[in-house]
């Protein structure tokens, strides 16, 4: 059976690729023609390298892997995070905050700072605190959910990622590069295939299109996980990369690290995708 087929392609606008002005010359070996001054993408091999990328995703996660979903474009953002959520996976939707992969220490410093607010909040302990100290815990909170909140439950660095745009995603794709990170990715024609490990030739923009093979990769995790379950637990693949010791953190004292990346997160630097 078919992961994904040409008719679920077609009807979904997969193969329609940007202006042909826009377009990168790289991506020429994925473009089928020219129509009304738009780049029609080959579906044949659309098809072909997503079961690759499919069955990639399903083994890693098989043997014990993860897999953080990165899509920060306005038309995506809610794809990212549901598709994530629904097959237990991690996920950027907001904003790649720099050093995510090659700092993770850091940011896994914030992410426990960020637990440890929400409990303050839950519990009361910041209705006990001064108007001003807490009016500032709060919009602390807000800002760094809004930007970890899909990595919350991300112990290590991931083990593939899976970007829409990778032209967008600039800085999650070097970093993922740097610690050779496999990287599977939607490449229309305005980007650049080169850094990417797996690429699915496609329409990056539009939703249905982008909806479709981000719903496919997480039923490839979906279908990973059952296999993990149903192996012996002596035949699961040990963690490339143990998680790092995590300190303790408080409320009295906040790491310097953290402070500063709380500063950085407070810039408000959204970006609508092309």
């Amino acid at each position: 059976m078919e992961v994904l087929t040409m008719k679920e392609l077609l009807e979904t606008g997969v193969h329609f690729g940007h202006r042909t002005r826009k377009w990168n010359p790289k991506m020429a070996r994925y473009i089928f023609t020219e129509r009304k001054g738009i780049h029609i993408i080959d579906l044949e091999q659309t098809v072909d390298m997503f079961r690759k990328a499919y069955y990639f995703v399903r083994d890693r996660v098989a043997g014990g892997g993860e897999v953080l979903f990165v899509g920060t474009k306005k038309q995506v953002q809610g794809t990212i995070a549901e598709e994530a959520l629904r097959c237990g996976a991690h996920y950027v939707n907001r904003r790649w905050l720099g050093g995510t992969l090659t700092n993770f220490p850091t940011i896994k410093l914030s992410i426990e700072w960020m637990k440890k607010l929400e409990t303050m909040v839950e519990d009361g302990t910041v209705e006990h605190m001064p108007n001003k100290e807490a009016s500032r815990l709060r919009r602390e909170l807000s800002k760094l959910q809004r930007n970890l909140d899909g990595l919350r439950h991300m112990e290590r660095r991931p083990d593939v990622l899976y970007i829409i745009d990778p032209d967008v995603e600039l800085n999650a794709v070097r970093e993922a590069n740097i610690l050779q990170i496999p990287v599977i990715a939607i490449v229309d024609t305005n980007c650049n295939p080169d850094p990417i490990d797996f690429l699915i030739p496609g329409n990056d923009d539009a939703i249905k299109a982008t909806k479709l093979i981000t719903a496919r990769i997480a039923d490839a995790v979906l279908e990973g996980r059952e296999g993990r379950q149903d192996a012996p637990e002596t035949a699961s693949a040990p963690s490339e990369d143990p998680a790092p010791a995590t300190p303790v953190v408080t409320a009295e004292d906040v790491p310097p690290a953290v402070e500063d990346l709380a500063a950085t997160v407070s810039v408000d630097t959204e970006e609508e995708g092309a």
